[in-house]
């Protein structure tokens, strides 16, 4: 389950610098460091947006599609499931497999 992770952190991240590159959102501003904060910042917003509809899809009887939508614009459709275990042997063991 490592793509759905890496995706739904790289996807947030590229569509807040679009969104801040198109928009000119910190572009007037001189330093390359509050450029860069305004995009992380951008893209915090646009992930925590669109995860909130995804929780709030689920919880509510909404169709089936708006929940989709709000994870395909996070970079994928569903988010990851992990397993739990409090078994520490378990875990090295599959992380070696």
């Amino acid at each position: 389950m490592l793509l759905p992770s890496v995706l739904r952190t790289v996807v947030p991240l590229v569509a807040g610098w679009i969104i801040v590159a198109v928009t000119g959102l910190g572009f007037s501003i001189d330093s390359d460091v509050v450029q860069t904060a305004v995009a992380f910042g951008v893209a915090g917003v646009y992930y925590l947006v669109f995860r909130i509809v995804e929780r709030v899809a689920e919880r509510v009887a909404w169709p089936g599609w708006v929940k989709g939508a709000a994870g395909g614009l996070l970079g994928w459709a569903r988010p990851p499931r992990y397993e739990s275990t409090d078994d520490v042997a378990e875990l090295l063991r599959q992380s070696r497999s």
